[in-house]
């Protein structure tokens, strides 16, 4: 056999054991976008949410992800919108075109709202993080949204804050949509209830660093309660000011933010005393997510979940539950479809929020959960105490 004849048959082995192993080494992507906050006021709030996502993704790898017969690797791709819709929806149109993603997480009623105007048109799930009961009204019909209906807030927040402050409330939240949406809902029922609004300044939570000016406005109108609720740091700072200026009575808080977040800004939960908002994670008795809270510190060392982090982990796993369920991971029509029967048959571990399922509307179910911080401490609070 000659050198040239030798050099030919270990090319065409070479050849035919590279294309041997191309499928092994070819394996596919499948990518998940987000748009969210990841600097600026709430960036705190956007990293828990991106957090989340990143964990269920990791977690998912892990295991290994196979979709009718073929494997893949999920990858979360994330980008800055500053909590902007005007970026949201043009971070959406990089994250369809340029990584064909079939599902994009925005954790703002305004992106939401945003990416609505197209993305049925376009053929991309939009994975709402806003608990704003207008993003399912709307009947888009390849939207989910992730957390319960604020609604559900609304009646036990306001009996346990008049009942123990009294009726005069001040209004002291953000200024962005999801704000404004609880305003237009929470101001009559409190009113309903016989309370009086005495003072209005909503501000700038997610731009401001200071708010000495904007709380001794309503505090100076001798409010019982302050109604307050952003991202969680500047919602810290104001009940941190509003006490440094003499504020004794409660708060109510809306439920972007988290009482355990805020208690890092506020040197504890003492200043936190008399408010009622959603049970924080860590304060979560249930077995199940005791699990997720340390598997999570497992991850993170140093740091907490919030429900940001929670809620969305389950979300990116029911949302590749119902690709597994659906047979494709890029048929967005067919995916929604099967998100309900993918909530439904999540493992416990995967779903710490215990979410019961999807609407026919895209609104996922679940128990709402709150607590009132007493004697600085959190106290869980079972709905039907308010009834």
């Amino acid at each position: 056999m000659n050198l040239k004849s030798t050099l030919k048959r270990l090319s065409l082995a070479v050849a035919a054991g590279a294309l041997a192993s191309a499928p092994a080494l070819a394996q596919e992507v499948v990518k998940i976008g987000y748009s969210g906050p990841l600097s600026g006021g709430a960036a705190l709030y956007g990293k828990n949410v991106l957090d989340g996502m990143q964990m269920a993704a990791s977690e998912i790898n892990a295991a290994g992800l196979e979709v009718a017969g073929r494997k893949y690797k999920l990858e979360i791709v994330a980008l800055d919108d500053k909590y902007n819709p005007s970026e949201t929806a043009i971070n959406a149109q990089r994250l369809v075109q340029e990584h064909k993603t079939p599902a994009i997480l925005v954790p703002h009623s305004g992106g939401s709202f945003a990416l609505q105007t197209n993305n049925e048109a376009q053929k991309y799930l939009l994975l709402s993080y806003t608990s704003v009961p207008q993003v399912t009204a709307r009947g888009n019909k390849l939207t989910l949204r992730i957390p319960p209906e604020f609604t559900n807030y609304i009646e036990p927040f306001t009996k346990y804050a008049m009942a123990k402050y009294g009726k005069n409330i001040a209004i002291a939240d953000a200024d962005h949509d999801y704000a404004k949406a609880w305003n237009a809902v929470f101001k009559p029922a409190w009113e309903k209830a016989g309370g009086k609004i005495v003072a209005e300044n909503p501000m700038s939570y997610n731009r401001a660093t200071d708010f000495y000016s904007g709380v001794s406005r309503v505090l100076a109108a001798k409010p019982d309660v302050l109604f307050i609720g952003g991202a969680s740091e500047p919602t810290g700072l104001v009940v941190k000011q509003a006490r440094e200026l003499g504020f004794k009575g409660g708060f109510i808080i809306i439920d972007q933010a988290k009482m355990d977040e805020m208690a890092k800004v506020t040197g504890g939960y003492a200043p936190l005393e008399g408010s009622i908002g959603v049970l924080p994670v860590v304060d979560d008795p249930t077995p199940i997510t005791k699990q997720f809270v340390e598997r999570f510190r497992k991850m993170f060392p140093g740091r907490d979940p919030s429900s940001e982090v929670s809620l969305n982990y389950t979300a990116v796993h029911a949302t590749v539950q119902a690709m597994k369920l659906a047979g494709t991971v890029t048929d967005a029509v067919k995916i929604r479809a099967s998100l309900d029967k993918a909530m439904k048959t999540l493992p416990a571990a995967w779903n710490p929020n215990n979410l019961d399922g999807v609407d026919e509307r895209g609104g996922s179910l679940a128990d709402t959960r709150i607590a009132t911080i007493e004697n600085g401490k959190v106290k869980e609070r079972a709905l039907r105490e308010f009834k």
